[in-house]
């Protein structure tokens, strides 16, 4: 009698855009019956996260269930098995995963996706006085911070935003939108100008937007330490120390220290380098992409570790490992940039790409549409439109 052959064993680090996209697109792919894999995704965390909207969680604009669904819902209609833990350790040699719960994963094709950290401990009292704007517990921590300083009988709310970036910039318009006249807050950058890499059209739209809320932009200037209550810093020679409540640091990714111990060509940031079909370099089992990649195309261009990249790059990887199951060429990664969208408050955002500009309420609801495209499946799309369609005639129910 012949041994039936043992399905190919995929093994996604990383629940993010990247991983979870990846394990989402694999399930979709038609494999003969026989020849279907196991899908194994593994994540510390229960639930997804859809970044870009983090921010409405300070105003209010979205719920929590609507931006960060459990994994279990997501998955429930797919074969892909989830496990919840923290990999502790990669043994590239035997091919094994091994996790913080001493479960053990085999692999025959592996995809790195977790992601990186805002690293804290550069700079004196941020690591234990700052937060670090990145996820839920973050968002939460900073809620209940807001919620007693606003109950407070302080006459002024003092946030100062590390970092003149998307996230710093779409973070200060959202908190002066949500504390009001109350809130003093200040952008600090270390280069001369705000959204450094994005286009004009963004650049000055988003000034525009921090001036009519009063934002101050504190430009060439650096961090120098972090107290509870003071924040220090250094403009052209002169050290200021200012009084501060809340200091949020955006600026910065560091990998983990797993990758960092891996045995793979990495840069001068830590990263690993694939090669332009996601691989990494000598190991052509193992797939790379995120922020933890530095990734070149298929013209030799590096491309910018962001959201809109990092599904995109799923797309390719997911191709790539059934082509290499079913005997198919590999796809050279070919990023084709949709544009930037951010936020600048409530209603209000600015969009650029494909030869469109715009701003305002329109471009806050041409955003919404597009997040609302890219949520991971399609149930959670519906319950989220669902969701946005009748929240107006609910909070009209709610103030009779």
């Amino acid at each position: 009698m012949t041994t039936p052959k043992q399905p190919a064993r995929i093994c996604i680090l990383g629940g993010g855009f990247g991983g979870l996209y990846t394990a989402l697109r694999l399930s979709q792919f038609p494999f003969a019956k026989h020849e279907t894999p196991e899908i194994t995704l593994v994540d510390q965390r229960d639930r997804f996260l859809f970044s870009p909207l983090l921010y409405e969680l300070l105003t209010g604009e979205l719920e929590t269930w609507e931006i960060s669904p459990p994994y279990s819902d997501l998955l429930a209609n797919t074969n892909i098995r989830f496990i919840q833990g923290e990999v502790a350790n990669i043994n590239l040699e035997d091919k094994k995963v091994k996790l913080d719960n001493d479960n053990t994963l085999n692999y025959d094709y592996l995809v790195l996706s977790m992601g990186g950290k805002t690293p804290l401990n550069g700079v004196e009292g941020a690591e234990k006085h700052a937060i670090a704007f990145r996820d839920i517990p973050d968002a939460y921590q900073l809620e209940e911070k807001l919620r007693l300083l606003e109950a407070s009988p302080a006459e002024k709310i003092r946030l100062a935003i590390v970092g003149g970036g998307y996230s710093g910039v779409e973070l200060a318009c959202k908190l002066r939108d949500r504390v009001g006249e109350k809130a003093r807050i200040r952008i600090i950058e270390q280069s001369n100008m705000i959204l450094r890499n994005s286009s004009e059209f963004n650049r000055d739209t988003a000034k525009k937007a921090l001036e009519k809320r009063d934002i101050w932009m504190d430009l060439e200037t650096s961090v120098q330490s972090v107290t509870e209550n003071t924040i220090s810093l250094l403009y052209k020679g002169q050290l200021d120390t200012l009084p501060v409540d809340i200091v949020l640091w955006t600026v910065g990714n560091q990998v983990s220290p797993l990758v960092e111990n891996l045995d793979f060509v990495k840069n001068k940031r830590g990263q690993i380098i694939t090669n332009s079909t996601l691989q990494v370099r000598e190991y052509p089992e193992i797939f790379a992409l995120g922020d933890l990649a530095e990734c070149q195309d298929a013209e030799g261009k590096q491309v910018p570790a962001t959201a809109q990249v990092a599904i995109q790059q799923a797309d390719y990887t997911a191709w790539n490992i059934w082509a290499s199951l079913t005997g198919r060429p590999l796809l050279q990664f070919r990023y084709f940039p949709l544009g930037e969208m951010m936020t600048l408050g409530t209603d209000n955002a600015t969009l650029t790409g494909l030869g469109i500009e715009l701003d305002g309420p329109l471009a806050h609801l041409v955003r919404r549409l597009a997040y609302l495209y890219r949520l991971p499946t399609l149930d959670h799309q519906i319950k989220v439109a669902f969701n946005w369609i009748t929240r107006p005639f609910q909070e009209m129910l709610l103030s009779k």
